[in-house]
């Protein structure tokens, strides 16, 4: 690793996300003594240039050509740097070839998957692989599923301060969140659909919360796609249309700690609406709704500059406790969820990968960079972790 000459490549800095990544990394970090040395990688060298100069990234920035289509090219660019930064989805269509030279190079990855059976495949497929060469392969490094995964491990860390163990039943609920899903996101829900129609036996793995979790069930959890009074907040809650990858990826992270949180651990995700009957109209028109609206949202397309500015999200967690006594703490973000706040994350799991140590396999974010993450989101990211109660 001493020998690579490269700290973080951000491979898709053409696309609209990656390129979020490379102007972050391009003005945020500028003329800073830990200032990585960062490169941009994508399909087309003369796009890239554009790129570079659009966002107004220094000249010298290295541009690489790599292609999921050439895998020698892979190959090379994950040879030459300690960290590799995807924003090329769907994953399952452009993701294997990256994966396998990460873990071929014993290269650091991230990435913003939200495709949990394509990530169960390369668990199963690169587990061992990963452990040996050292490579630290980290999925869902965006909105899905930081602040929720982070959210979890912020609150039972503090419910074991409190009470000398974790809370057993946690409760995600979104508060308040303005800013809509990617195209990306849009395009990756497509192609699990179409996965699931060839391939069946998929709807079972993708509906039981454990699907990351190989050789291991916990207890039943709540389905989260029914309106529901929520008596915890005082409100009707609706589903929200990222639990189904949230909440796996945070039995994933209480797994490969070892079950730190307990077998028994149950968690959900639902929205917050209002009380009352208002409340209740709300949640089932929400439940009843296409949660992505009428977007026309493709890959590598998103909001303006004012839209990425102008959103927000605010997420509560509530840790319960048998004889009811309860915990609370909440994360918000700065910036709309989908691309403004996703983009600040996924640079900032590079840094953090770049700065830690672990071992090699794959990862959630929670279970690998823990502290160390919160830290850099909270100095740099515009994330907020707080303790309500």
């Amino acid at each position: 690793m001493a020998s690579r000459d490269l700290d973080i490549v951000i491979y898709g800095a053409t696309g609209f996300t990656g390129r979020l990544v490379a102007e972050y990394f391009a003005h945020h970090y500028k003329g800073r003594k830990d200032a990585p040395k960062w490169a941009m990688a994508g399909r087309s060298l003369a796009k890239l240039a554009e790129v570079r100069d659009l966002i107004g990234a220094d000249e010298e920035t290295p541009l690489i050509v790599a292609d999921a289509s050439d895998p020698a090219s892979l190959d090379k660019m994950a040879a030459s740097t300690k960290v590799v930064l995807t924003t090329v989805g769907p994953y399952q269509l452009y993701g294997n070839e990256l994966v396998a030279a990460c873990v071929r190079a014993g290269t650091a990855y991230a990435d913003l998957c939200g495709e949990p059976g394509w990530m169960r495949e390369m668990i199963d497929e690169h587990e061992a692989a990963a452990k040996a060469s050292g490579a630290r392969i980290t999925f869902s490094c965006g909105f899905d599923s930081i602040p929720f995964d982070l959210g979890v491990h912020f609150l039972q860390a503090e419910a074991i301060r409190r009470h000398g163990k974790p809370a057993p039943r946690v409760k995600g609920r979104v508060r308040k969140m303005q800013g809509g899903a990617s195209g990306g996101t849009i395009a990756s829900l497509t192609e699990t659909l179409k996965a699931i129609a060839k391939q069946p036996s998929l709807a079972l793995l993708l509906k039981s919360s454990f699907a990351l979790t190989p050789g291991f069930e916990g207890p039943s959890q709540p389905t989260g796609l029914v309106p529901e009074y929520d008596a915890a907040t005082g409100t009707w809650t609706a589903p929200f249309v990222m639990a189904p990858i949230n909440t796996k990826n945070v039995h994933r992270t209480n797994y490969l700690l070892g079950h730190k949180w307990g077998e028994e651990l149950v968690y959900d995700e639902m929205v917050m609406t209002t009380i009352g009957d208002a409340g209740k109209a709300m949640a089932e028109a929400m439940a009843k709704a296409n949660p992505f609206g009428d977007s026309r949202l493709q890959p590598g397309e998103g909001p303006s500059k004012e839209e990425r500015e102008n959103g927000f999200y605010d997420i509560l967690f509530i840790g319960e406790y048998p004889d009811g006594s309860t915990i609370r703490a909440s994360v918000q973000g700065d910036r709309d969820p989908g691309y403004g706040s996703t983009s600040k994350m996924l640079a900032e799991t590079g840094m953090a990968l770049l700065e830690t140590k672990g071992d090699g396999g794959v990862w959630t974010p929670g279970a690998l960079l823990g502290d160390a993450l919160i830290e850099r989101l909270t100095a740099n990211a515009g994330l907020t972790f707080q303790i309500e109660e």
